[in-house]
């Protein structure tokens, strides 16, 4: 199998400023968060200790908040605009965490493409996308923006 026919994923070519993108939802689960402070060894007991965390401002444990940033980075997989198209992550910049993510609240993001800039010397072309992490009831959790080297039509 080719490597093209393996590509299903958008080009440089294929995105448009203000193009939007919405990906699946995902319900962020106790589990995740033991797993992630195992991965992590951040135990920190406002994620691991419900005596703890019911005693700080949020009232119950929550998530991590790299947690969070990485069920997005899977979310935004999941939409498939990157499968077998993106070249490299290059850069999240002013990340923001703006409420917590609890246990058991179901997440999914928004996309907008912000700017696209062609390096047509990398075979492609950079693409900055506004992210919002967005929870079941509107809220926004966290929000940045991520700049992705992504092929170019002409490349391949």
């Amino acid at each position: 199998m080719s490597e093209e026919s393996m590509s299903s994923g958008m080009y440089f070519e294929d995105f448009e400023v203000g193009q939007t993108f919405k990906s699946v939802a995902r319900t962020v689960t106790e589990t995740d968060v033991v797993m992630f402070s195992g991965v992590s060894g951040d135990f920190n007991p406002l994620h691991t200790d419900a005596e703890f965390a019911g005693k700080t401002p949020f009232g119950q444990r929550i998530a991590h908040g790299l947690l969070g940033l990485s069920i997005a980075s899977g979310l935004i997989a999941r939409t498939g605009i990157l499968d077998g198209t993106v070249m490299a992550f290059r850069e999240v910049e002013s990340w923001k965490f703006s409420k917590p993510i609890l246990f058991g609240d179901t997440i999914h993001v928004r996309l907008e493409v912000s700017s696209l800039k062609a390096m047509r010397r990398l075979g492609g072309g950079l693409v900055k996308i506004n992210v919002h992490v967005v929870n079941q009831n509107g809220d926004k959790t966290q929000t940045g923006v991520w700049s992705v080297l992504m092929k170019s039509r002409d490349a391949e």
